[in-house]
């Protein structure tokens, strides 16, 4: 599993890019976002803030949330980068799990942020910093074998989120997961939208989804169409030995549906099926798109490793993409369902504006 279930041995990614993100917290708040910061500034306990306890339906749970958060825990850099995304690093106990250098953009509200952990932390270390919210970004982080599960949060009074881009698909197996309905960026902006209910900002999670929106409109105009649709791209995440492919449904998904282009592995539900490389140089993609992985847990984790390997590989180096170096290099983060996945279709795009397709 390329980066949920090797979150707890994982080391930083090298960005792609930094993204420039909209509704960041700056400026002044009004209506429930100005309503929650005077209520967790005048008292304690559920009548502290308007609006509380509210609740939050949540992958098939009810978290229950009795004032805004001030010392939130975040397990995984996706919930993190939402998190200081909407303004709220000044209610953050601390952040584990990282996989890329934080966006430009985000590394202020970020500084005073305790990192628990590089990969993932212990139950006690979490405990230690006294949340009152914990979030994850994957089942795996926040369920059996991880941290904890969402019950031993809840025995001990904290609730617990799970980005519910994860929990829609099926974790039961020992891969990466399978999905039979595609994700969507709206998935996305829903645990956008659900942070923001959690800690009462809901007008920044408004203007944060408004801000992505627009880029991904940006992003795809000028792309021929007609050009894009026979075109096909791979996915190839980490691992030069039993490489990780993106399948049809995840981010990958979502990248190459918004610039009209084909997934040449669009055959598999799996959210990263391991494929031999027989297999890959058969179907002879246009474009490589490839992580750039600054961790260790893998084969040819970075960009230059995995260009390497393709272009000596007997079998890879007379694909069409390695002879014309077609590749467009992604952070961990931009291939994972995240706000960075918008990064993702911006490069990809890009690629196919500048493709002229042989004759």
């Amino acid at each position: 599993m390329p980066i949920a279930r090797l979150a707890r041995r994982a080391t930083p990614f090298l960005a792609a890019g930094a993204l420039l993100l909209t509704g960041c917290g700056t400026g002044s708040d009004s209506g429930a976002d100005s309503a929650s910061r005077a209520g967790a500034a005048s008292g304690s306990g559920s009548d502290r803030a308007v609006g509380y306890p509210r609740t939050v339906t949540n992958c098939g749970h009810e978290v229950r949330i009795d004032a805004p958060p001030e010392r939130a825990v975040s397990l995984n850099q996706g919930t993190t980068e939402i998190m200081l995304s909407l303004g709220l690093g000044d209610r953050m106990a601390g952040t584990a799990t990282w996989t890329d250098p934080l966006p430009k953009s985000l590394e202020k509200e970020n500084a005073g942020v305790e990192r628990l952990a590089d990969n993932s932390p212990s139950f006690e270390k979490v405990l230690d910093a006294e949340p009152d919210f914990v979030a994850a970004s994957f089942e795996s982080t926040l369920g059996k074998g991880g941290v904890a599960t969402r019950a031993q949060f809840e025995k001990v009074g904290v609730p617990a989120y799970v980005s519910p881009s994860d929990c829609a698909k099926d974790n039961s197996g020992d891969t990466d997961g399978s999905r039979a309905t595609p994700l969507a960026m709206e998935d996305v902006y829903g645990e956008i939208r659900d942070l923001a209910t959690v800690f009462g900002v809901e007008e920044r999670g408004d203007r944060l989804v408004a801000g992505l929106r627009d880029r991904m409109a940006r992003a795809v105009a000028g792309v021929d169409t007609e050009k894009a649709k026979g075109t096909t791209v791979l996915y190839w995440f980490a691992n030069s030995e039993a490489p990780y492919m993106g399948g049809c449904c995840g981010a990958p998904g979502i990248i190459t549906r918004a610039v009209g282009a084909e997934n040449v592995f669009d055959d598999t539900h799996d959210e990263w099926p391991q494929i031999n490389w027989e297999t890959v140089a058969d179907r002879d993609p246009a474009f490589l798109v490839i992580g750039d992985l600054t961790r260790d847990a893998q084969t040819a984790e970075s960009a230059a490793k995995k260009i390497e390997f393709l272009e000596a590989n007997p079998v890879t180096r007379a694909m069409d993409a390695v002879k014309h170096q077609r590749y467009v290099r992604l952070s961990g983060q931009a291939m994972n369902p995240s706000i960075r996945t918008v990064e993702g279709v911006e490069r990809v795009a890009a690629a196919l504006r500048a493709y002229a397709p042989a004759k």
